[in-house]
C-alpha cells in the first residue's frame, strides 16, 4: 500500500449508497416494491424507439442533444437552449456541485433528503449542513437560518423522498428569495409528474437567475435501467455545467427512447391516475390497520410503525411472503417502511400481508 497516494479530502468519509432490495434468498417470483419503479414500464413508443436503436450503435450519439431538448422544450413549454440531459438527474445534480462547491463551501438539504445529496457534496471536498424538517416535511424557516456566506447551493426534492411530502409554490419562491446572493436553489423534481397539474418549479425558474430544476426518466416514464435526467435554469448556469459535462453522456439509445417516452404524454397522464387511485387505496388501507402515513403526492407512501423493532418485523414478515419493500432508517426514519406503489394486484397483496402480520382477518 502507498500511503502517500490519497483521494480528495471528504471521499473516504463518504457512506457507500445502499439502493432497494431486489431479491429474497430462497424466495421466487418476488414483487418489488423498494425503488419505486413504474409498475406499468415505459410508454410502448418509447420501447418501440429503444428496438429501433439497435441500428446505430456503432455511431456516436450527438454532443448537443438537440432532438431531446427540443422534445422536452416542446412538451413543457421551455426555452432549449436553457436544457440539459444527463445520465439521470443525480449527473445534473453532481454537476452543480462539481461547478459550484468546494473545499470551505457547504452545501444545505434536510434530515430526510435523499441520500445522494451528501455524497454528490463530500465528493467535492464540501461540507454538507443537515436541516431539520417539521413533521417530515421541509422546513423553509430552518434551512434560511442555516445559510450563511459559505452556502452555495440548497438541494430539495418537492415533493420529497423518502417522505411523500411537499411544500407550496408560496414556500419554495420565499425559500428563493431568502438564499444568500451566492446560492443556488437546486429543486430536485423526480417525482413532480406524480402531481397533477405540478410544474416542478419551472415558473419560478423562470424568474429567478438562482433557481435550478432537475427531472428524471426513471420513475413516472418507467424509464430507470437507461439512466436519463434533465435539468433547466439560467442560462448562465447551464452553460457553466455543459463546459464539464462530458460530450457523449448519453447514447443514441437513451437520447432517442427518452424523446419518444417525453412526447408520449397520453401514457403519463394515465400512470399517474393510477398512481393516485392505488396510493389513496393504500394508505387508507393500512390506516384501518393503525399504520398511518402522511399524505404522498409520489409513487410511494411511508408508512409509520410503533417502533423500529415492529418496522424491521413486518419488513422481514413481507419478505417471506415475496413483497420487497424499503427500510428507511438510513434516512433516520428507523421506525418506516417506504412502499412503493405497484399495480392493483400488489398493492392488495401488501395490504393483505401486513393486516396477517397485524394480526387482523
Amino acid at each position: 500500500m502507498n500511503d502517500a497516494i490519497k483521494p480528495q479530502p471528504g471521499i473516504l468519509e463518504i457512506a457507500l449508497y445502499e439502493s432497494g432490495k431486489a431479491a429474497v434468498a430462497g424466495v421466487a417470483n418476488v414483487v418489488k416494491l423498494s425503488s419505486n419503479e413504474n409498475p406499468f414500464g415505459p410508454s410502448p413508443k418509447a420501447k418501440e424507439a429503444f428496438l429501433r436503436s439497435v441500428h446505430n450503435l456503432h455511431r456516436y450519439p450527438s454532443t448537443d442533444h438537440d432532438a431531446l431538448h427540443r422534445a422536452i422544450a416542446e412538451t413543457h413549454g421551455l426555452d432549449a437552449s436553457r436544457i440539459i440531459c444527463g445520465a439521470g438527474s443525480g449527473e445534473i445534480l453532481t454537476l452543480l456541485c462539481q461547478a459550484y462547491a468546494g473545499q470551505r463551501d457547504e452545501v444545505v438539504f434536510t434530515e430526510h433528503g435523499f441520500l445522494m445529496y451528501p455524497i454528490y457534496v463530500m465528493s467535492v471536498g464540501a461540507t454538507p449542513v443537515v436541516v431539520a424538517e417539521r413533521e417530515r416535511t421541509i422546513d423553509v424557516d430552518a434551512i434560511l437560518a442555516a445559510c450563511n456566506r459559505r452556502t452555495k447551493l440548497v438541494y430539495i426534492a418537492n415533493p420529497s423522498n423518502p417522505t411523500g411530502t411537499m411544500i407550496s409554490a408560496a414556500e419554495v419562491a420565499r425559500l428563493a428569495d431568502g438564499l444568500p446572493q451566492q446560492a443556488i436553489l437546486v429543486l430536485d423534481g423526480a417525482y413532480a409528474e406524480f402531481v397533477d397539474g405540478f410544474d416542478g418549479g419551472l415558473a419560478l425558474v423562470e424568474k429567478r437567475a438562482n433557481v435550478v430544476m432537475t427531472r428524471t426518466f426513471s420513475k413516472i416514464y418507467g424509464l430507470g435501467g437507461l439512466r436519463i435526467g434533465w435539468g433547466y435554469g439560467p442560462k448562465e448556469i447551464i452553460d457553466v455545467l455543459n463546459r464539464i459535462r462530458g460530450p457523449f453522456n448519453l447514447s443514441n439509445t437513451q437520447l432517442e427512447t427518452a424523446e419518444a417516452a417525453v412526447r408520449d404524454q397520453d401514457h403519463v397522464a394515465r400512470c399517474r391516475v393510477e398512481n393516485s387511485r392505488m396510493r389513496h387505496w393504500l394508505a387508507l388501507a393500512l390506516a384501518e390497520l393503525g399504520i398511518p402515513s402522511d399524505t404522498s403526492m409520489t409513487n410511494f407512501i411511508l408508512a409509520r410503525f410503533a417502533s423500529q423493532e415492529e418496522a424491521e418485523a413486518c419488513d422481514l414478515f413481507l419478505q417471506k411472503q415475496g413483497l420487497i419493500v424499503r427500510r428507511v432508517a438510513s434516512y433516520k426514519l428507523p421506525q418506516c417502511l417506504r412502499i412503493t406503489i405497484g399495480d392493483e394486484s400488489s398493492c392488495r397483496r401488501v395490504a393483505h400481508a401486513i393486516a396477517q402480520f397485524k394480526g387482523v382477518r
